[in-house]
């Protein structure tokens, strides 16, 4: 069996490991379950990548990230690995064919969604792998605590009761001591039945930490009056690739097209450009064919682009957390780079503002809840399992809401258990059956086109009785022997006739009751769900302001703080660093305070100043030979 330094060099040719990867991989390759922190561009692939490699089975990597799974399954492959991915958008019998290659052990590397975990078909194949670990990336996602709280994590602890026996390796850039906790109670498994821990016992992960200082990353704040000025001024004196962060998709359209303006090659990206644009301009961007990228926090994650020169912040992100990992896209080559937050005077009142967006009062959402109820023309008791498209446009407009503090309020319904509501901007062709299976052999009023498809849908979906499955089009209308349009009318026939329920391939998100409609005065928001994370979030907003202004503190060291490192030094590179005196500016103005009062002094005085010999020494020479000081017999005196 080979090495995992050997694997290393055959695979990656490099030589070593770097930090903390080679302490993760012995632990994940004994067994244990651990926790890895590292920092953006600190090697955290290679951790689970090389230990995969020496163990028998599939390694299935958890992950958020298309972008990351594509990137990663394509330089597996070009080192002869193999590798696959399953995300939204594949058709049906090439997800098959992706599992049954792991089940024959075709494959090194599943990269799968946490959405993923539930279906039907995923959980049935996991049955008869052979599962060597499992990886869970961005593992900050499961915790409560985590800036960028994902519910679907939660499902990774049910998957762990089908794998009981298989260990686990967290990895995250991200992650104050709480939630490093957080992580491993939601991650660890009750050793008496195999289930996931539900008390505050001890964990039993094993947990790695990197520090997270970045030596080569400056960290600056400029409070400027003109945003737009100021970031012309920084990319004309800079050279190299840059991303510039926004909030909106309009300002980052705004922005990219001024830069062309004044002649700095700039393009945009957010999720409202389709899957196809989105691709052609990160190819663009990661191949220097565009300089800088303009985009919102859509941009970014799994990312491999080591010669980022600057990260530049035009808005500023609601959390140390996302900014963090945000800055931390430059220079993950280990050269000199730059992480730039722009702020002015209007940007506080800004953040502040986003609370109330965020947990918008309680009033507020039980109003949202009961326009819920007519939009949808919903009596009290009805709705239970019911799925419609959402068209916030029209809401907005007929109920006189803001968009983004409508969805605060959905989300916030929906963590409290009320309703589903799936922003997703791409959703496949939804499928339900109205009707028990043994109620369609009695139907004899369908066409032989309807035939085919219900045939069809019936052989290869099995959860279509009891919920809605997302189907894909192509691959049905294929074994119906029809083209797309005509599969399209068949399902609004059969959808007409009250056999299925149909919601189409489409952009328009969704709500779904998970309970039936209450009366306003009865809808319950849970302390956890409201209270908890809005006081969590407003904490946030408040670290982000005070390391925005904040002017007595080294910029890394307050990061680095937040993380919990306790040994912390200043960078001396960030703005905060510069604007302070140096050790022999500092040691020049105490000797001529001390030699103000126009008496003599003995040089042992100088010892008694809290600062380096060496910079004393400098700065009396220094001041001896501008004939600022004399000194005679080992006594000072300012000259006269």
């Amino acid at each position: 069996m080979a090495t995992y330094e050997e694997i290393l060099k055959k695979y990656w040719g490099y030589d070593s490991f770097r930090g903390i990867q080679r302490d993760i991989i012995a632990s994940i390759g004994m067994g244990n379950d651990t926790l890895g922190l590292m920092p953006t561009g600190g090697g955290k692939s290679i951790t689970f990548q090389v230990p995969a490699m020496v163990l028998e089975g599939v390694c299935i990597v958890i992950t958020p990230l298309i972008a990351l799974m594509k990137d990663q399954v394509q330089h597996l492959h070009q080192h002869g690995i193999l590798a696959a991915a399953i995300y939204s958008g594949l058709e049906h019998d090439s997800i098959l064919r992706i599992l049954d290659n792991c089940i024959l052990g075709r494959t090194k590397f599943l990269y799968v969604s946490p959405e993923r975990l539930t279906s039907d078909l995923f959980v049935t194949k996991l049955r008869h792998m052979q599962v060597s670990f499992i990886t869970v990336d961005e593992a900050h996602c499961i915790s409560q605590w985590g800036y960028d709280f994902r519910p679907s994590y939660l499902e990774i602890s049910n998957i762990r009761t089908l794998l009981p026996n298989i260990p686990v390796l967290a990895l995250t850039a991200t992650a104050t001591p709480q939630v490093v906790e957080d992580i491993c109670h939601k991650l660890s498994l009750n050793e008496t039945n195999g289930s996931p821990r539900n008390t505050a016992d001890e964990h039993h992960f094993r947990v790695f930490r990197m520090s997270f200082e970045r030596k080569n990353l400056t960290y600056l704040v400029r409070n400027v009056p003109d945003k737009f000025n100021e970031l012309v001024h920084i990319l004309q004196h800079t050279q190299g690739s840059a991303i510039i962060y926004v909030r909106s998709r309009r300002r980052s359209k705004e922005i990219a097209e001024y830069l062309n303006d004044k002649s700095l090659n700039a393009t945009y990206f957010h999720a409202g450009l389709d899957n196809n644009e989105k691709d052609k301009r990160q190819r663009e961007w990661q191949h220097d064919k565009v300089r800088i990228m303009v985009a919102t926090n859509a941009f970014g994650m799994g990312i491999d682009k080591a010669d980022v020169r600057i990260v530049i912040h035009y808005d500023c992100p609601d959390s140390i957390e996302a900014y963090f990992q945000e800055a931390g896209r430059a220079g993950r080559d280990g050269q000199r780079a730059y992480a730039v937050m722009l702020y002015n005077n209007s940007d506080h009142s800004t953040l502040v503002k986003r609370i109330d967006d965020n947990f918008p009062p309680r009033n507020y959402i039980l109003q949202v809840y009961e326009h819920l109820a007519y939009y949808y023309q919903l009596a009290t008791g009805d709705g239970y399992g019911m799925t419609r498209q959402f068209n916030i446009d029209e809401f907005c407009q007929r109920f006189h809401h803001f968009p983004n503090r409508l969805q605060s309020a959905l989300q916030i319904l929906s963590r409290a258990g009320y309703i589903d509501y799936d922003a997703s901007p791409e959703q496949q062709t939804r499928i339900h059956f109205r009707l028990e299976r043994h109620e369609l052999y009695r139907l004899h009023e369908n066409t032989q086109n309807e035939e085919r498809v219900i045939v069809a849908l019936l052989r290869n979906y099995g959860g279509l009785f009891t919920d809605f499955e997302y189907v894909d089009e192509v691959f049905i209308a294929q074994q119906s022997g029809l083209d797309v349009p005509s599969l399209h009318q068949v399902f609004i026939s059969l959808s007409q006739k009250h056999i299925i329920e149909y919601i189409p391939r489409q952009q328009t998100p969704t709500i779904r009751y998970l309970q039936r409609r209450e009366d306003p005065e009865h809808i319950q928001l849970p302390r956890a769900v409201y209270e908890d994370r809005k006081k969590q979030y407003s904490q946030r907003i408040e670290n982000m302001l005070q390391y925005i202004q904040r002017q007595d503190r080294c910029r890394s060291r307050l990061l680095l703080e937040y993380f919990g490192e306790k040994n912390t030094h200043d960078c001396g590179m960030c703005d905060v660093c510069l604007s302070r005196p140096t050790e022999e500016e500092q040691a020049r103005q105490a000797i001529t305070s001390l030699l103000d009062d126009g008496r003599q002094h003995h040089i042992t005085e100088l010892h008694r100043l809290s600062i380096p010999l060496s910079a004393i020494d400098a700065a009396l020479s220094n001041l001896v030979s501008e004939d600022i000081v004399q000194q005679e017999d080992g006594f000072l005196s300012k000259k006269r």
